[in-house]
């Protein structure tokens, strides 16, 4: 690991046949699919890679910390599946619960406030839509949220914040 976090890309290679398939077995446990094992698997070997002077020795082994670190994204992916079939499962016979086809004035109020809604959603940087529709349409605590996209919590709640400023003076008082 020394030599890997010196940047050496030749000992990186070793630490990922040493430890590739055991990352590899635990994401398939945790997914139980092979594309979605391989896809976290590789996510965690960049995320590695990319935290690689975060390593201690002294808080345990190399493979321990990788497996964790799988662990992690293994959980993150469950949660984005779960939250993308919520979605799914809501927006599934949506048209057998509307009782009558006719749009009343105050509906179609509601689906015009809905559509500036969901466009001031798109209009905001990334980081702030994503940790608003979380914890809005996902129904995420702030430390979910945090947990799911690996960042401080401090960061999940300033994005929170500024996101909905952003909202309140693009939607104006009538919406927000």
């Amino acid at each position: 690991m020394d030599l890997v976090a010196a940047g050496d890309a030749r000992a990186f290679e070793a630490i990922y046949d040493r430890h590739g398939g055991a990352a590899f077995s635990l994401a398939y446990r945790m997914i139980g699919n092979r594309a979605g094992a391989e896809d976290i698997t590789q996510e965690a070997f960049l995320a590695i890679w990319r935290s690689r002077l975060r390593y201690r020795r002294e808080r345990g082994s190399v493979r321990t910390w990788i497996l964790g670190i799988v662990h992690h994204r293994g959980i993150d992916a469950l949660r984005r599946n779960l939250v993308h079939e919520r979605r799914r499962t809501s927006a599934e016979g949506i048209e057998e619960r509307q009782e009558a086809p006719e749009r009343t004035d105050v509906e179609a109020a509601r689906r015009e406030e809905a559509l500036a809604v969901r466009r001031a959603l798109e209009g905001l940087p990334d980081g702030q839509g994503q940790v608003i529709e979380l914890a809005y349409f996902g129904g995420f605590t702030h430390t979910q949220i945090a947990e799911m996209l690996g960042m401080p919590i401090g960061t999940v709640k300033g994005r929170m914040r500024l996101g909905l400023e952003k909202l309140r003076h693009t939607l104006g008082p009538q919406v927000a």
